[in-house]
């Protein structure tokens, strides 16, 4: 597999369509091209900022049609024929894989809207329920937000995180995939970095690998974001350094 071929694998990988001797190769691929990491970690972002757009129930055949017809689909630039690309048919080349895309992530926004993942469970099913929907309501709001900007960074371990910010909503989601599992009886707490000061901003769910998180709080002019590993429950302040250190888009 060519460099080319790897570089036009970004949008399966977001969706999670490849095989598993591709994604091993494409992984590699990932740990020396920061272009396809920031561009895959982005449209896992898109992926899940379309899957909360819809919640239709798809035919049981609709995900492999989709993933059939995405192989039919030409992403060949015109006139290329060798492993090299000057660097206006890359941006080109680029671009094709980006409208593409965009029409595999519509057709999977069909699939249910996986992105968003059930918070703790909660004694009463009828308000676990309520909370969920309206965080779900919170986190489509920013990601459908016209001001929405997006930051992608690799985290430790492989993991890949974008952070979603809306200056006007003055709130922020952070998507991430891949994420290992924090120890037993820890978790993963979000914070707000107001310059060097932490202010909490939620708990992740140490049960999954990839996830959606409105983060607690307004985001009230903070530079950045973190990660830290935390007893249950969570802290007032850091006890362990940060796992991951992210600026906000401006």
């Amino acid at each position: 597999m060519s460099t080319l071929d790897l570089h036009r694998l970004t949008g399966a990988h977001a969706l999670h369509a490849l095989p598993d001797d591709e994604n091993v190769t494409f992984e590699r691929h990932l740990s020396r091209c920061e272009p396809c990491r920031e561009e895959a970690a982005e449209l896992r972002a898109t992926a899940a900022r379309l899957g909360l757009a819809a919640a239709t129930t798809p035919s049981p055949a609709l995900r492999e049609h989709v993933l059939r017809r995405i192989t039919t689909v030409r992403q060949e630039v015109p006139g290329t024929t060798d492993g090299a690309l000057p660097v206006h048919a890359g941006r080109r080349a680029r671009l094709l894989s980006r409208w593409v895309l965009a029409a595999c992530l519509a057709a999977t926004a069909a699939l249910g809207g996986t992105a968003v993942w059930e918070h703790q469970r909660a004694e009463d099913a009828g308000e676990r329920a309520r909370r969920a929907a309206g965080t779900a309501d919170e986190i489509a709001a920013v990601l459908a937000a016209p001001d929405a900007r997006t930051r992608a960074a690799r985290l430790g371990g492989g993991a890949t995180g974008a952070v979603v910010v809306s200056r006007e909503l003055d709130r922020a989601v952070f998507v991430v995939s891949g994420m290992t599992r924090p120890p037993g009886g820890r978790v993963y707490q979000l914070w707000f970095d107001d310059f060097g000061r932490m202010r909490p901003a939620g708990l992740m769910d140490p049960g999954r690998n990839d996830q959606v998180v409105l983060l607690r709080g307004a985001v009230d002019g903070a530079s950045g974001m973190g990660i830290t590993v935390e007893p249950e429950g969570g802290s007032r302040a850091p006890t362990t350094g940060p796992v991951a250190l992210m600026t906000l888009p401006a």
